[in-house]
């Protein structure tokens, strides 16, 4: 057998080699050979290429559904007016025996009855593991955080990291103690808590007058830049003309911070000085002779009436027991509480009554609102007072007395008291040299064209 018969012979139908010469036939063969080479090569790679570029697909897509699975949702909710926290988690999709177990996993560190309306709450959830997490804010300082765990949930309150800046205003009222906050550039939250450190002996409803001065050092809390809250109150003072009223914070070793005045009385006494917080107009005094716009003859009106929209909160004057909640006849819907020493205070003419008989209500919590119940001409409230069974003008009744400093932290007071004083009288000099100056400057104006 020669060599021809040892090579394999090849089938070309479109390629005649029997007229060709020898060295041309076998370089023909050698160059098809190489090129079918070449193509199953480049065939082999690109099902390679082609089985990795799957491989790699079916991979990334594992990775994204594991990236899905665990990927955060945030769901920021506000809890809605007459909702329980329990209600608010089941209309989140949460089952009732989870919200069972996180209510009692949690009550040790937070009772979640006590979450208001109005609060916000944010829920972190994941496909994998559904609900991870939640925080609730307690309060503009505090956030409640509720984490799940293996088993049950665990819970942990944190104070907000918020950058504390101290602010010093003053300003003189026109219209009210509000209007001339905003004038300083600042929220109507302010006016609210300076008004409550003197709500005791001064009725910010019916006593304020145009000139009146207030100057105030308060803490103002910052996140990230941007102004959050009002922190506290270091000191305060409010001018009206007829008297000048003071207050310094302080907080003994021992106690609770309160404010004092300078001469270390307590300024918070058993009542306040209004059942409402702000702005509303005495329609009617305490008299015993008055003539009834409706019964149309003379009677005793032995309250005070105040001429606000139905609606507006009414708060308890001091800390008490209710001792009625209901219909009082002419009196409409009505409260009473009952105090110590002997007083009962009386809130008619209400529109709604948020406290029931036996509840124990603390000093300045709203107890009811407003409106124009039973034997009412218009929208008001009708507050009343008793001692010992002798109804008493309110406005010109003798608060009992305020505790003061102990004599062991009689020093301490002084020093606080002193520097937070000379602050105040330091704000008020600034203000007052700045208003001079811009009340000599139209003159020397005017003297400088003449």
């Amino acid at each position: 057998m020669n060599w021809r018969t040892r090579i394999p012979k090849i089938n070309l139908k479109f390629i005649q080699i029997t007229n060709l010469h020898k060295p041309l036939t076998i370089l023909a063969a050698v160059v098809i050979i190489a090129e079918i080479a070449a193509l199953a090569v480049i065939i082999h790679h690109r099902r390679v290429a082609e089985n990795t570029l799957a491989q790699e697909q079916v991979l990334a897509a594992g990775e994204a559904r594991v990236i899905a699975l665990k990927r955060e949702v945030r769901l920021i909710r506000e809890i809605p007016p007459k909702t329980t926290f329990s209600d608010f988690l089941s209309g989140q999709g949460l089952e009732a025996n989870t919200i069972h177990e996180m209510v009692e996993d949690v009550r040790p560190v937070y009772n979640l009855s006590k979450v208001r309306a109005g609060n916000q709450v944010t829920l972190i959830t994941t496909e994998q593991e559904g609900l991870k997490e939640i925080s609730y804010e307690i309060d503009p300082e505090h956030v409640l955080w509720i984490r799940r765990q293996s088993p049950g949930f665990g819970a942990s309150v944190t104070e907000i990291p918020f950058a504390t800046r101290v602010a010093h205003l003053s300003g003189e009222v026109h219209s009210s103690l509000f209007n001339a906050v905003e004038d300083q550039g600042e929220q109507d939250q302010l006016a609210l808590n300076f008004a409550d450190i003197f709500a005791w002996d001064f009725d910010f409803n019916s006593d304020t007058q145009d000139g009146d001065r207030f100057e105030v050092i308060v803490e103002k809390k910052f996140l990230n830049g941007q102004f959050a809250a009002y922190g506290k109150i270091l000191a305060a003072e409010y001018d009206s003309g007829k008297h000048n009223y003071q207050a310094v914070l302080f907080r003994s070793p021992a106690g609770e911070p309160a404010y004092y005045a300078p001469d270390g009385k307590a300024v918070k006494k058993a009542f306040l000085r209004s059942p409402l917080r702000f702005a509303a107009p005495i329609t009617s005094h305490f008299s015993y002779h008055r003539f009834h716009p409706i019964l149309k003859r003379y009677r005793p009106h032995l309250g005070i009436d105040y001429g606000v929209p139905v609606g507006t909160k009414v708060q308890s004057v001091g800390e008490g027991t209710v001792i009625f909640a209901g219909w009082g006849g002419g009196g409409g819907r009505e409260v009473k509480i009952r105090h110590a020493m002997g007083y009962e205070t009386f809130y008619l003419h209400l529109s709604r009554i948020l406290v029931h008989g036996g509840e124990r209500v603390q000093q300045g919590q709203t107890i009811a609102l407003s409106g124009r119940s039973g034997l009412a001409t218009g929208p008001h409230l009708d507050f009343r007072i008793e001692q010992r069974g002798q109804f008493r003008n309110f406005l010109a009744l003798k608060l009992p007395p305020a505790r003061s400093v102990s004599g062991d932290d009689w020093r301490e007071f002084a020093k606080v008291r002193d520097r937070m004083l000379q602050e105040l009288a330091t704000l008020r000099s600034h203000k007052e040299g700045i208003e001079q100056a811009s009340f000599k400057a139209p003159a020397a104006s005017r003297t400088a064209s003449q």
